[in-house]
Parts: C-alpha cells; structure tokens; sequence
C-alpha cells in the first residue's frame, strides 16, 4: 500500500498531497480537487467526530474467527464496506489515469473481493458512461449513482441506469450543492418526497433497490422511508457541499433510532479504516462507504491497488472484531463503545 499511495501522490500531484493523515487541514477549500468546501470545517468535523468514538476492549471470549460476511438492500457482502461513488478523475485527482481506468479499478476490485463499488455523475458524459462501462464489466456487480438533475436529463440517466442489470441505483440527493456543477452551469437541486416517490417507484419497477445519499437528520431519514427508498446514507458528501455542517458520526446514532430496521443504513464521512468502519457499524450503520482511501487506491494502483485496499480493511476489521468479542456484524452494536 505504501507504494501504491507513492505512486497516487505524484499522479494527483496539485490535486490530493495524500497525506499521511487524511483530515483535509492542507486541502481545505480545494473544490475542485479532493478537499472539503470553504474552510474544510464539515471535512474535518467527520474526522474528529470518528476520532472521539472510543472502543470497549474485550477477550475474555470465544470469537477467534468472526463472520464478516452481511446482506444489504438485497446484496450480499463479503463484509459491509462499499466504495463510495466518486467521478471526474481529471478535474478532482489530476487526470493521471483515465476515468474509464478508474471506475473499471473500483467497481472490478470491490467485485473481485465480494464487495460492492459505487459509480459517479457529472456533467461531462465520459463520468456516467466509464461508470455504467464498469459495472457492465463486472457483470452487473456495482450501483450507479444519479445526481439529482432537473429535467430530463435525471430521467434518461435512469433509464440508462435501468438496462445495467445492477442490484441498486443510487442518488446522491447531497450533489445538489455542488460547486463544481454549478459552475458547469448545470442544474441540480433538492428534490420533494413527491419527486423521489416517482424516482422511487420507477426504479423499483425495473426490479433494483434505490438508495438515496446525502441524509443528515432524522426528518430526512423518516421521509425516505415514506417514499420507499430502500437504503439511506448518512453522508454530507465529503465535507463537499455545505460548510460547517457536523460530522456523519456524530447525527448517525440519532438516525439509527429513528428509522434502524425501517430502511437500511450506510454511512460514509472520514473513514479510513477498518477500524473506523467498525466504529461506524457500533454507532448504527449496516454497511459503510469510503470514498477518498478508493480514489487513492484506484489512482496509485488501479485494480490491484483496489483490491490491497479491501483486503488490508477486512484484516483491520477483523482485528476490532476479535478485540472487541464481536462474532458476526449483526452483534456489532453500541455496547462495543466507550460511551
């Protein structure tokens, strides 16, 4: 891994520092780029907020060899960790590989290790099309995620969308603030529960479940349920979209016991490890999102970079599992933190 983050550092070179900590303090205000929107404060608030998440350690059990292994929105994993949908490799990462290379690396990396990759949009049309490339070359295995377009535009995504044979279509409803699109002059927007309804429904009669990305607080969370979204993420994009919003760990607890066992819930927001993953599975997720340690993976290593990555978070994960006398996911719960 230590070679492949070397070789993402001088490709993404004026784009990401990959820095040895993550925490978005050099990049603040780098959007475009991989930083976090005006003074990188929600960027930061996601990793303070895991940071402050303490473990209870325990092993004075008999969980030598937990089962990682969980099902999500219909979709079985090898252990509950997506990669995040992240596009537009020349004007986030540099360009250093083509976006068609990049999405094949997520999505055939997580598919190759049993997991799950999530596909980007935007507004060039070589984003969607890399994204919809890939995942017909996984045969199926990953989720397009559709920005919230105004007009006709969402509907032909979908459609397109449609014909992939993927298990889940995505929305990331939090792009709606994007500084990029906006300047593309592009329209997007927050979308009504009568809008996602129609999306909802449409999606659901083409046979695939619909996740909807971008909730922070439970009045969201509760109208996803209503209008039948299938999965939820607890996201703020990254620290992208709005300034001084609060870290995804700090609302997911609240969220979990406002809609937990109603809808299935992801969360993403400075997750860097395994470690963190299980942090966020204790304070109520079902499965867990990176986006930045992918788009690093992908860009230093492509497909074997990818698959390094999942292996080495499996390992970390499997570690806090024994540590902490966690035998399957479903028994990773808030008991399992120093609260």
């Amino acid at each position: 891994m230590k070679e492949v983050r070397d070789k993402a550092r001088q490709l993404m070179k004026g784009y990401c520092r990959v820095c040895p900590v993550c925490n978005g303090k050099a990049c603040s205000g780098e959007v475009p780029g991989m930083g976090g929107l005006g003074t990188g404060a929600t960027f930061a608030a996601n990793l303070d907020a895991l940071a402050a998440v303490r473990l209870n350690m325990r092993l004075v059990h008999d969980v030598k060899e937990p089962d990682t292994t969980t099902t999500v929105c219909g979709i079985a994993l090898d252990m509950p960790v997506l990669a995040a949908p992240i596009g537009g490799v020349s004007f986030n990462m540099g360009g250093g590989v083509s976006e068609e290379d990049y999405a094949a690396a997520v999505v055939g990396g997580c598919a190759e290790r049993g997991i799950i990759g999530g596909t980007g949009d935007g507004v060039p049309p070589f984003i969607i099309d890399a994204g919809f490339a890939a995942i017909t070359g996984a045969g199926g295995r990953g989720i397009p995620f559709i920005k919230p377009w105004d007009g006709a535009e969402l509907d032909e995504k979908l459609d397109r969308a449609l014909e992939l044979g993927c298990p889940a279509i995505g929305m990331d409803i939090d792009a709606a603030g994007l500084v990029t699109l906006r300047k593309m002059g592009r329209p997007v927007g927050p979308k009504t529960p009568a809008e996602l309804s129609r999306i909802v429904a449409k999606v659901k009669a083409g046979g695939m479940a619909f996740i909807l990305k971008g909730i922070m607080t439970t009045i969201d969370a509760s109208l996803a349920v209503e209008v039948g979204a299938d999965g939820i993420v607890v996201s703020n994009h990254g620290g992208r979209v709005l300034d001084h919003a609060p870290g995804t760990a700090e609302v997911l607890p609240e969220i979990a016991d406002a809609v937990k066992g109603r809808i299935a819930i992801l969360a993403d927001g400075g997750v860097r490890d395994g470690v963190d993953v299980f942090k966020m599975l204790a304070l109520g997720a079902d499965a867990v999102m990176l986006g930045r340690p992918f788009s690093i993976a992908a860009v230093g290593g492509l497909k074997d970079g990818v698959t390094m990555l999942v292996d080495t978070i499996k390992g970390q994960l499997v570690q806090a599992m024994v540590l902490t006398g966690s035998a399957n996911v479903a028994s990773i719960g808030r008991h399992a933190l120093r609260m």
